[in-house]
């Protein structure tokens, strides 16, 4: 069951539409390439944040449903029941660190160059992975990184079972927020919740300034997962999300006699793979 994202009013008047390339409806600030094109400041009311739950039987047409007001389009055909495991992953970090960025290359294997519609509050998409043979769909939520939605981004954080936290390998000052971050991750997250933190546009090495060392230092002193990421390029970016969702896939629905689970171990080994191939 999903939530569905609606047009919004801003209190002078001008709506609010949910965009093709996953965003809202203020001028993008974050993109990959970081440019922050100039453009009128929209007024924000939380209040008007909600969620819109689909329930019913199976069969009845809850996901066309959800398609049409979407994407405005019917897609006749045969099609499976909506995956019955799956988990909400959350995407963090400040403002043109390139978040919808990785979900669009995630989702569609696209990278979107140029200027974006930044995001308003949240925005959601979903993807369904195989893992183990287990159909797994990922609800993943994109969320703003401005200062403003930040009390938004808070109501979200306990329905999240895992977080991606990402900053700028070009941006010292994003780098530097992630303790920040973090610390309200362990205010409003849950205990046990997956965080895996990411130094997204390693495709920019020449305008680098934060080294990975530096990154594998601090994911380090948190105890969680790192990885280098391009949503240019797509390195690493599938990596990040199947192994978030076969570390919840193992904890949710793991056999008795079925080997345990590390997903620092899994990213590693699949680290070492693709340097052999040639990619890393």
């Amino acid at each position: 069951m999903d939530p569905v994202s609606e047009s919004q009013s801003a209190p002078d008047g001008e709506m609010l539409y949910p965009d093709s390339a996953y965003g809202s409806s203020a001028m993008d600030t974050d993109t990959d390439d970081g440019r922050t094109p100039s453009t009128k400041a929209i007024t924000y009311d939380e209040e008007l944040m909600h969620k819109t739950i689909l329930v019913g039987d199976s069969g009845v047409g809850k996901t066309s449903l959800l398609v049409q007001f979407d994407q405005g389009k019917f897609i006749p055909g045969s099609f499976s029941a909506t995956v019955g495991i799956g988990f909400t992953v959350m995407l963090l970090g400040d403002s043109a660190v390139g978040k919808t960025c990785l979900l669009v290359r995630f989702k569609d294997g696209a990278f979107l160059a140029g200027s974006f519609i930044a995001t308003v509050g949240i925005d959601f998409r979903n993807k369904v992975v195989a893992v183990d043979s287990v159909k797994v769909k990922l609800q993943i939520w994109d969320t703003a990184g401005q200062e403003r939605f930040r009390s938004v981004t808070h109501a979200y954080y306990r329905d999240a079972q895992a977080l991606l936290l990402l900053y700028d390998i070009t941006s010292r000052s994003s780098f530097d927020n992630i303790r920040a971050w973090l610390t309200e991750i362990h205010e409003y997250a849950q205990q046990d919740v997956v965080i895996m933190l990411l130094g997204n546009k390693s495709d920019m090495s020449n305008e680098r300034v934060i080294k990975r060392e530096e990154g594998e230092k601090l994911a380090r002193e948190y105890g969680v997962p790192f990885m280098e990421t391009s949503a240019k390029t797509g390195v690493n970016v599938e990596l990040a999300f199947l192994a978030v969702a076969k570390e919840l896939k193992h904890r949710c629905v793991q056999q008795p006699n079925e080997p345990s689970f590390h997903i620092h171990d899994y990213i590693e080994s699949q680290k070492k793979k693709t340097s052999c191939c040639g990619f890393m």
